[in-house]
């Protein structure tokens, strides 16, 4: 009787450890697959966007460690032997200055690109609304304006940029122009592939200044100053609609890039997503 009991012990011993065995098995399988789904192979490494300035006219050279956004459908500057600039606006939240830059535009048919946050297209449905009717193009900035770069999670980076373009149905009734322009111009190899694998063309920008804070804004002779210095062909300028300055100085800066023989053209034309 006793054997029996120990045979008995044993067998469901084994048993056990089988089980365990196979638990275990399967676990590390999954968490394999998982694996496999959020590692890419790709460099996770973090960047700041950044290009180099001049002064005479000519295309700045951009980021050089990180040559490989070349190859993840990521633009900085069009071409440069045309006399276009591509008007870009990042648009975190509203200040009060959007109109008054949406009716600059209208005086001068000039087509704009504004990046826009979740909120702001929540916040502000008939701002988004305007710019959409009057024929500028309301880009993807994420929905909480972190490093994508940082996120290593497939499903909160997906989350990020889909959200947006939700809302951005909600509020229009339109699928959402498929550009995006990392928060910050932090990115990595990795991030430009997952933007690019959602179907997403990444807005890197050839020009910008110091024109975001709220209380220590640029004179508007500096601001046209800088601008007007570093303006060269293929130009994708950024700008921030939260900027008093821009608002007020951006009649005098159209009036000025077109006496130059420079012309106002949307990302479409850039990209030959639309004739």
């Amino acid at each position: 009787m006793k054997r029996s009991n120990v045979g008995n012990y044993f067998i469901i011993g084994f048993f056990v450890l089988l089980l365990g065995i196979i638990a275990i098995t399967n676990s590390n399988l999954f968490n394999k697959s998982k694996t496999q789904i959020f590692d890419t192979g790709l460099d996770s490494t973090e960047y700041n966007w950044y290009f180099n300035p001049r002064q005479d006219h000519k295309q700045p050279d951009p980021i050089k460690e990180a040559d490989f956004f070349r190859d993840y459908n990521t633009y900085y500057v069009g071409d440069p032997n045309e006399k276009v600039i591509y008007l870009t606006f990042d648009a975190g939240y509203e200040n009060g200055y959007t109109n008054l830059l949406l009716d600059t535009l209208k005086k001068h048919n000039a087509p704009a690109n504004f990046f826009v946050v979740e909120s702001y297209i929540r916040n502000n449905p008939d701002l988004v609304k305007r710019m959409v009717n009057e024929g500028h193009l309301v880009c993807n900035h994420s929905k909480s304006h972190v490093s994508m770069a940082s996120i290593d999670d497939l499903d909160k980076f997906k989350k990020e940029i889909v959200s947006v373009a939700d809302a951005y149905k909600d509020v229009t009734g339109k699928e959402m122009p498929k550009y995006f322009r990392p928060p910050m111009g932090k990115f990595s190899e990795r991030s430009l592939k997952y933007t690019q694998d959602l179907g997403y063309s990444t807005i890197f920008w050839s020009f910008a200044y110091v024109d975001w804070y709220d209380s220590n804004q640029p004179s508007h002779e500096e601001a046209k100053k800088k601008i007007y210095s570093r303006t060269h062909p293929g130009a994708i300028v950024l700008l921030h609609s939260n900027s008093q300055t821009n608002a007020e100085i951006l009649d005098e800066v159209l009036t000025h890039w077109e006496q130059e023989g420079y012309t106002i053209k949307s990302l479409d034309y850039l990209t030959n997503k639309k004739s």
